[in-house]
């Protein structure tokens, strides 16, 4: 599979998971936590996808198969990072919605 393909899977990958995230957020607002911690395990199988994909590539460099650094990587790579960020944060915001709804 050509570089392009896989970071385009990555990028993907790591925006539903963010996407899930947010909306896993908005029903926890409306103290549906059931169906936003369904959407959390949602969101966390994607962002394991795109991980996965991030740590192939990683480990390909890491045997000496050097990785074209390019805008694409550097897109995906941000977009991974910001899921990472967005689904550690929501969670937080879930359980304080859940303190104050108790």
């Amino acid at each position: 599979m050509d570089l392009e393909t896989v970071t385009m899977g990555l990028v993907g990958n790591a925006g539903e998971s963010r996407s899930l995230a947010f909306e896993a957020l908005n029903h926890a607002k409306k103290g549906d936590f059931k169906k936003a911690e369904d959407l959390l395990d949602e969101s966390k199988k994607y962002f394991l996808l795109a991980h996965e994909v991030q740590s192939e590539l990683i480990f390909k460099e890491a045997d000496g198969n050097k990785i074209e650094l390019g805008l694409l990587m550097v897109h995906a790579q941000d977009h991974l990072m910001t899921s990472i960020l967005a689904r550690e944060l929501i969670k937080e915001l879930i359980e304080i919605y859940k303190l104050k709804n108790n």
